[in-house]
């Protein structure tokens, strides 16, 4: 049974080639859908790789993004991964009986995954331990439409794969902290549009009570330093997201105000 690989991207040409040289005999298509990349991205997957059919889309959220790439996908599997996964020899080889099978027992699998921070592999703090599913028959899953931290929708019972993907998050600190700026933004759109309100103790607080979730409650502790960074890059985060929705509002109101002054 034919498998495709759906990937988005947006500047991954320190990624692209881990993942697509580990699963260049594996999969049969692979679909990327690139949201105008400024580095090599395109080149590399277009010159090196026969399987690769490019699209461009422009980027409104990862939910969006990620079922535009599965409409896109012609085999009945698809495995769906991020340009910093890279799976493992045993998953890939469950992954071929499960797709090879007449009868699989599930149409959605999870598959485990070790994240790495730089040269650090974390089992603690949230990050130990975790789960997502990454293959599933076309039709029986899609992405929420959520800008980021989208999830995938399904009804039907997932399988476990043997084997793990190596989750490569970040390259550096100055690489982790421009994400959680994205990120940030885009959890605070996400709530403001969904009519979230926003106090200042809530903006105090929280992110106080997230390091101490991280590093004591999950065990972000046993990781060393590595565990200690993760908690205050965490607190950190929400801290940006809460105050950044505080902004939005605090703006609105603002507007208001003035055009019932004129």
């Amino acid at each position: 049974m034919p498998l495709s690989l759906a990937v988005i991207t947006y500047n991954e040409e320190e990624n692209i080639v881990r993942l697509l040289d580990s699963l260049k005999n594996t999969v049969d298509e692979i679909i990327i859908v690139d949201s105008f990349s400024t580095d090599k991205t395109k080149e590399i997957c277009s010159q090196k790789y026969p399987q690769v059919k490019i699209f461009e889309k422009k980027f409104n959220g990862y939910g969006e993004q990620k079922n535009h790439a599965l409409d896109l996908c012609s085999h009945e599997w698809i495995l769906f991964l991020d340009a910093d996964e890279v799976p493992d020899e045993d998953l890939k080889e469950s992954i071929q009986k499960v797709v090879s099978s007449k009868n699989p027992d599930y149409n959605v699998y999870n598959a485990k995954f070790n994240n790495h921070l730089g040269i650090h592999t974390i089992k603690f703090g949230g990050w130990g331990n975790v789960c997502r599913e990454r293959l599933f028959k076309k039709g029986c899953a899609r992405y929420s439409d959520d800008k980021v931290h989208e999830y995938l929708i399904t009804d039907q019972k997932t399988g476990l794969l043997e084997g793990k993907i190596d989750h490569y998050t970040y390259k550096s600190i100055f690489h982790h902290i421009t994400k959680i700026n994205i990120y940030s933004c885009m959890m605070a759109d996400k709530m403001f549009e969904k009519g979230k309100k926003i106090n200042r103790f809530k903006i105090i607080v929280s992110p106080i009570f997230e390091f101490i979730k991280v590093f004591i409650f999950k065990l972000g502790f046993l990781d060393g330093f590595p565990g200690f960074y993760i908690a205050k890059t965490m607190s950190y985060y929400t801290f940006l997201k809460y105050i950044k929705l505080y902004e939005k509002i605090r703006l609105i109101e603002i507007e208001k105000k003035q055009g019932k002054i004129l």
